[in-house]
């Protein structure tokens, strides 16, 4: 994985940029713990209402299901930052947004708010595609709390480019 640099985050939403607009397809983002970072680096891009649709930043549990329809039921379940939950803010994005795909990023950045099992620094990221394909993922970044998001940045852009099948 790629430090997570500005530089390295620009030139990451500039390879997203190409591949949704090769494909004619528009995204939608769903953040809690980045804040609305993979947005700013997205709309960044001159241009990028060709294929930037809307970002939504849920920070709260409320926010998630009254925004993006996620059940509060799996968030009692599961849990904000949990697979089941990012998979379903990026349906609830896509399917809000009526966009081709759409990515979600919730964890734990810190310094405080991390348990055992969900210690600072994990994050999970949800994508979705078109139709039903729906995934998610989950990472333990470590450092502060701004580098455990620039790192959830990183992450979340490379896991859309590997899912466009972009280089």
């Amino acid at each position: 994985m790629q430090d997570g640099s500005d530089l390295n985050l620009a030139a990451l939403a500039h390879r997203v940029a190409a591949a949704l607009a090769a494909r004619g397809w528009r995204l939608a983002v769903a953040e809690s713990c980045t804040g609305g970072w993979i947005g700013k680096c997205l709309t960044d891009i001159p241009g990028s209402s060709a294929w930037f649709d809307r970002g939504y930043v849920t920070y709260s549990d409320e926010a998630k299901s009254q925004l993006l329809d996620v059940p509060a039921e799996l968030i009692a379940a599961h849990g904000a930052v949990s697979g089941p939950v990012a998979a379903a803010m990026a349906q609830g994005a896509r399917d809000h947004g009526g966009t081709h795909v759409a990515l979600a990023v919730t964890g734990v950045a810190g310094p405080g708010g991390g348990s055992a099992d969900k210690p600072v620094g994990t994050v999970w990221f949800g994508w979705a595609g078109p139709g039903d394909q729906c995934a998610s993922r989950v990472e333990r970044f470590s450092g502060d709390r701004e580098q455990v998001r620039r790192q959830a940045v990183a992450a979340a852009l490379q896991g859309l480019l590997s899912r466009l099948g972009a280089p």
